[in-house]
């Protein structure tokens, strides 16, 4: 016996929520249907998209709604329901697994110290879709959980197929989950690295002024244009002048040497432990 379904049949709140493309994923109960809405993320030609399927179950009979027409159409059974869901997850399984894959990839440059210019514009995007992805999962899996306990007691509903569908669904939402971690934690070991390499710059700087300023005061003393200054009438002044500066020069870099002595013995320590 054929089924039909019209949108006059459906209560209007729900209507609405079938119609609004931004709905989050759903499952309600009618008269004598129910209605299940799913974003689902997608990857197209612009990238990352998201793609509302809304549908209405009546008797075992599927109909989604056509957004382009504004129509419900027949989509057949439960069967052919789960196939239809079955295609999409499978997809996002592979496109969730590419994410991992590009991870790691980000993740093994940065382990070989190759510092990409734009990898906070990779790690941006990667988590920006990971994370839409875990999103709209997250809801999803949990609208279809009820969608399959709603179902269950009907004889020509496929518990173990549809059980494997919703086992998916909690794979993809894990799986982006444990790569928003893998990004969260690849991002502190980037400001780590990042760090490191400012402090070690800030060294060699500081050593630098500090050679640099026993010689900018002795520049700065010496070259007053005034009377009186020593050295003046000196056969010997320019020796004695420079004696001056190698001393200064000993007495400023002394301390920095020394510290930096204890920190690499310190740390030849630890690495002998």
């Amino acid at each position: 016996m054929s089924i039909e379904l019209n949108r006059e049949e459906i209560d209007k709140l729900l209507l609405e929520d079938i119609e609004n493309a931004t709905h989050p994923s759903e499952f309600e109960l009618g008269d004598d249907y129910a209605v299940l809405i799913l974003r689902l993320p997608e990857t197209g030609p612009e990238g990352l998209q998201v793609t509302s399927y809304a549908f209405v179950i009546r008797e075992g009979r599927c109909f989604r709604f056509d957004r382009s027409a504004e129509k419900l159409e027949s989509a057949g059974s439960l069967q052919e329901l789960h196939r239809f869901l079955d295609r999409k997850t499978d997809r996002m399984l592979k496109d969730i697994q590419h994410y991992h894959y590009e991870i790691e990839m980000l993740e093994e440059s940065l382990y070989d110290g190759a510092f990409s210019s734009n990898f906070m514009q990779k790690w941006l995007a990667y988590k920006k879709d990971v994370s839409l992805i875990h999103r709209l999962m997250f809801h999803a899996s949990l609208a279809f959980e009820r969608f399959v306990r709603h179902h269950r007691k009907r004889e020509d509903f496929e518990d173990l197929a549809y059980a494997d569908l919703s086992e998916h669904m909690g794979r993809i939402r894990d799986l982006a989950k444990s790569a928003i971690e893998k990004l969260d934690n690849l991002y502190d070991f980037y400001r780590a690295k990042v760090d490191e390499r400012m402090n070690r710059n800030m060294y060699w700087l500081t050593m630098i002024s500090a050679i640099f300023l026993p010689l900018t005061l002795v520049t700065g003393v010496f070259g007053m244009n005034t009377g009186g200054l020593p050295y003046t009438d000196d056969p010997h002044g320019t020796m004695k002048v420079m004696a001056i500066s190698l001393v200064l020069e000993i007495l400023f870099l002394a301390p920095f040497l020394l510290l930096n002595m204890k920190k690499t013995e310190k740390f030849r320590i630890k690495l002998k432990k």
